[in-house]
């Protein structure tokens, strides 16, 4: 029997099959090769009790790809989840989110939650900060449920991690998405206005029999040290296109002269906050120690 591994927890994995979840330890093969299942691999299994669905994983399927962070396998997209407002977007923040995920070769969306409290000044900056950066950008409120089937459609098919950080309402969004998973919705605190990190363990929910979601823990930071400098503009999708009418092969878009990239950023075509966060992580990677 096949399925998919939905959650591990202790030495245990939860097998998403065609006859339930089944209970599942891994075989000690595995063990000795060196080779961990991870949530969302796709498994071969053996029932050793039926009626109270356990079993043993007795082979992992090739994986299509491994993520680091969150561990994780066979994973297709990213569904990036900020907050417009309580709490205000880090720009710089989201922007380290999209270039973890596009240095992992995971495609993107980018999901603006809370547009039911937002006002129309926030969903402009918004609008012009990322409306022309390449990634498709959804406008959705998780507490009133507005762009829920816009989402469902961006996840049809496909397995999606769930990425943002605390506060943002991904388990809002989650449950309105998938009410079984009845997650622990954190609230935001007053007094510093995050939330609380709600999230334990990496876990799939199922949508359907071919559409998974992804929880993740919130992060505050993300740290890009295991980045050359040089790699970062490969990051900015929306950089590339202005590329081939910069005059030296190479430029990194900070300080030569005739640059494709900021001449579009000085002609409106590339986004100042996403422009002026790459310039800020460029530094960050320059000025790094290395041991």
């Amino acid at each position: 029997m096949q399925g998919k591994i939905v959650k591990g927890i202790a030495g245990f994995y939860y097998v998403h099959t065609a006859v339930g979840q089944v209970e599942c330890k891994a075989k000690g093969i595995f063990r000795k090769e060196k080779i961990k299942p991870l949530v969302g691999d796709n498994v071969e299994i053996e029932l050793v009790d039926e009626p109270e669905l356990i079993g043993n994983i007795i082979g992992i399927l090739p994986r299509s790809n491994a993520l680091i962070r969150p561990a994780a396998a066979n994973i297709d997209q990213a569904l990036v989840i900020f907050a417009i407002t309580r709490p205000s977007p880090n720009y710089n923040l989201l922007d380290r989110f999209l270039i973890t995920m596009e240095k992992q070769g995971l495609p993107s969306v980018i999901c603006f939650n809370k547009k039911d409290i937002a006002g129309d000044k926030e969903l402009m900056e918004l609008k012009d900060a990322y409306g022309k950066c390449g990634y498709q950008v959804l406008f959705v409120s998780g507490a009133a449920k507005e762009g829920m089937e816009e989402i469902r459609q961006c996840l049809q098919s496909k397995t999606t991690v769930v990425a943002g950080p605390s506060g943002g309402g991904k388990s809002t969004i989650i449950n309105s998405l998938c009410p079984k998973a009845n997650m622990e919705i954190g609230e935001i605190s007053r007094k510093i206005g995050r939330g609380k990190h709600t999230t334990r363990h990496a876990q799939l929910f199922a949508l359907s029999d071919d559409t998974f979601i992804m929880d993740t823990p919130g992060f505050t930071s993300l740290n890009l040290m295991n980045m050359e400098k040089e790699e970062l503009k490969e990051c900015y999708p929306e950089f590339a296109s202005y590329e081939k009418e910069c005059r030296f092969v190479g430029c990194s878009h900070i300080s030569e002269p005739e640059c494709g990239v900021k001449s579009a950023l000085a002609q409106g075509a590339v986004s100042r906050v996403r422009y002026e966060n790459y310039t800020v992580l460029f530094e960050e990677l320059k000025n790094r120690k290395k041991y």
